[in-house]
């Protein structure tokens, strides 16, 4: 990553930014008549490759004439997918905006955004090199914004943290191999790590993670990662509390064969964003005091699985009736996030991928968004806005859909009724919060994208990572 007053003569490819009127860079080399020739005229996000000397290439690419960063983040990644066999992109990209300080520093945060978030590649276990990234280098062409870039660099790797360990099979990462990765990397970023295996569990009296573990030959494993600021006299504490089911068969409910039970190594993309949000904190220098909860373990059918009907204890007290062990998201994240509340911190958030309801609701391109307190709702709102990872808000209507968790037997049942399902699963949530500002992320439709779009690239998306980098880090009391 540098930055540049000029195009490096050894970048592969140099984006310029063409805006929709007014005269065309001279670096494209063609008329505003040719390009229009050619199909290419200046819509946000269009790109035209104009072959250059020795095999370089200019690329055209279409920006609005006050370009906002969300703009910018996704002309950058069409940019770097115009040329993906370019090792070293560069851009004046973030030199289109104006403004403030702040604002280009902005600017320049979301164009690296775009380009390394598209660039992303998960190579998985493939034994073809050229699965892998090929983008290697990125060079922003223009007056730059060290901190702009230092930003964007640990916001873009932090969502690609989250990428990689959710694109892992379950095979490949097990709730112990994720506890093994975290303290790993809680040692080189100088987080405090605990790491709470079955036998401590069992001492917190965390019911509902060794309810959902009880049919796995795997043992579970609750991950505490901290991170404190140097400055601590005006410091908010956050919470963030992840859901980690490394693979779910639904248990005994048993899932059926089709594509989405095939993604379920997805339905740790909670934790994941979480354990990405974490590691990124200290090179971002956050003023607030961070704690991270990553509960994790798989859902498995066997003799000694989760039955319907049984009833377990959660580590607040409260008693649960299980009706669909395919619900089970839910019960580990009670006990995330009643261990998270004692803590008193000033706000807690979980996110999870919890439900299909929240996907038939809003589709494949918004998270649903439930909690108690409208500050922190909006707080959210305005992280959401700037990441562009969208999020709309569903009723949190006690009142409506409580009586739908009554149980004969215990403290109330783990699922509702037929519909509203993204509503009662966040009503269940509440339950284990007490009076600790609260907001529930609920990721399932966005967790995965089919096609690279925008700064998404196929496979796990890391959605929510960078939403909860800008709030925790612009957090004041």
């Amino acid at each position: 990553m540098s930055v540049a007053r000029t195009a490096p003569a050894a970048a592969d490819a140099f984006g310029v930014a063409v805006k929709p009127s007014g005269a065309v860079p001279r670096q494209i080399g063609l008329s505003r008549a040719r390009l229009a020739t050619l199909g290419f005229e200046g819509k946000p996000g269009q790109t035209l490759v104009v072959p250059g000397k020795e095999g370089s290439v200019v690329v055209a690419v279409g920006v609005a004439e006050a370009p906002a960063p969300n703009e910018l983040r996704d002309a950058a990644a069409a940019l770097v997918r115009a040329v993906p066999k370019a090792a070293h992109v560069a851009t004046n990209l973030a030199d289109a905006a104006s403004g403030s300080a702040a604002e280009v520093a902005t600017a320049y945060r979301a164009v690296v955004e775009g380009a390394l978030l598209a660039g992303y590649r998960y190579a998985g276990l493939k034994g073809d090199p050229a699965a892998r990234s090929v983008l290697t280098q990125l060079t922003l062409v223009g007056a730059g914004s060290p901190a702009g870039v230092a930003a964007g660099q640990a916001t873009a790797a932090a969502a690609a943290n989250a990428r990689e360990v959710a694109n892992m099979p379950a095979s490949h990462l097990s709730a112990r191999q994720f506890a093994e990765l975290a303290v790993r990397v809680a040692s080189e970023r100088g987080l405090s790590v605990e790491v709470y295996d079955k036998d401590r569990l069992t001492q917190l009296g965390a019911g509902g993670v060794l309810a959902v573990n009880a049919g796995s030959v795997e043992p579970p494993r609750l991950v505490k990662l901290t991170y404190k600021p140097r400055a601590k006299s005006k410091a908010a504490h956050i919470a963030l509390v992840g859901k980690g089911v490394m693979y779910d068969s639904g248990g005994l409910s048993l899932k059926p064969t089709n594509a989405m039970s095939a993604m379920m190594k997805l339905d740790m993309s909670g934790a994941a964003a979480v354990f990405g949000v974490l590691a990124a904190l200290p090179a971002l220098k956050c003023p607030n005091q961070v704690t991270g909860w990553l509960v994790l373990t798989d859902n498995m059918p066997s003799g000694s699985a989760l039955k319907l009907g049984d009833v377990f204890t959660a580590r607040n007290g409260k008693t649960v009736e299980v009706h669909n062990t395919d619900a089970e998201g839910r019960l580990i994240l009670a006990d995330g996030l009643s261990l998270a509340v004692e803590e008193q911190p000033d706000a807690v958030l979980d996110i999870a991928t919890l439900t299909g309801a929240a996907l038939a609701a809003l589709g494949e391109g918004w998270a649903a968004v439930l909690g108690t307190d409208a500050g922190l709702l909006d707080r959210v709102r305005a992280a959401s806005e700037a990441t562009d990872e969208p999020v709309w808000e569903l009723p949190l209507s006690r009142d409506k859909y409580r009586s739908q968790l009554d149980s004969q037997v215990a403290d109330m049942k783990n699922i509702g009724g037929t519909y509203g399902g993204a509503i009662t699963a966040a009503i269940f949530l509440s339950e284990f919060v007490g009076d600790t500002p609260w907001v529930h992320l609920d990721i399932a439709a966005t967790m995965n994208s089919d096609a690279d779009k925008g700064w998404k690239s196929r496979g796990a998306t890391g959605f929510g990572t960078r939403l909860l980098l800008d709030l925790v880090t612009n957090y004041t009391k």
